[in-house]
């Protein structure tokens, strides 16, 4: 699948020395979450970033030219107790999350705009805590996932009335529905 990259970014992907960076932006009940790869505090998209470094982890993300409903997961270790709390009090099935891969130049820019790798909705968080350290993995579902969830919503007044009470645009429904229809004869 091709993607329309700025210029800036493609040409930074042809030089020799790459600095890749991955950005993630997670809803929980309280508000977004952003992280970096990197160290410390970094600005863009006009919101602040804070680094995770080598604690962030990203599972693989698959790009096919079908349309299959993908997903993946991130993670950080080694993390605060306030995390591990919020996590498990504040995530919430179906959030928005989204990943961008970005690079920078030698002193640390964010050259163009990152490339927006996966947008999802959350799926299920996991907490591994172990004598050695603790993971949070948040897994993340492409929005297709829900192609395969029936719809309880049916074209039926009483369906209407739920949505939109007092419209009266599906009241006959039940009443045609048997009816035989004579059309274009004389």
């Amino acid at each position: 699948m091709s993607r329309d990259l700025p210029p800036d970014f493609a040409a930074a992907l042809a030089e020799r020395d790459l600095r890749p960076v991955i950005f993630f932006e997670g809803a929980f009940a309280s508000g977004p979450v952003r992280l970096w790869s990197g160290l410390g505090e970094i600005d863009w998209a006009g919101e602040s970033w804070s680094g995770a470094g080598a604690l962030l982890g990203l599972g693989s993300i698959e790009e096919t030219s079908e349309v299959v409903a993908g997903g993946t997961s991130v993670s950080l270790s080694g993390i605060p107790p306030s995390l591990v709390q919020m996590a498990i009090a504040e995530a919430r099935q179906g959030l928005p999350g989204r990943v961008w891969l970005g690079l920078l130049t030698p002193e640390g820019a964010i050259i163009a705009d990152p490339v927006l790798a996966f947008a999802g909705r959350l799926d299920v968080p996991e907490i591994t805590d172990d004598a050695e350290t603790c993971r949070i993995t948040i897994s993340y579902e492409s929005r297709l996932i829900d192609l395969n969830t029936p719809r309880s919503w049916r074209y039926t007044h009483e369906s209407q009335q739920a949505l939109h009470p007092g419209d009266l645009g599906f009241e006959y429904v039940s009443a045609i529905q048997d009816r035989e229809v004579t059309w274009g004869r004389g």
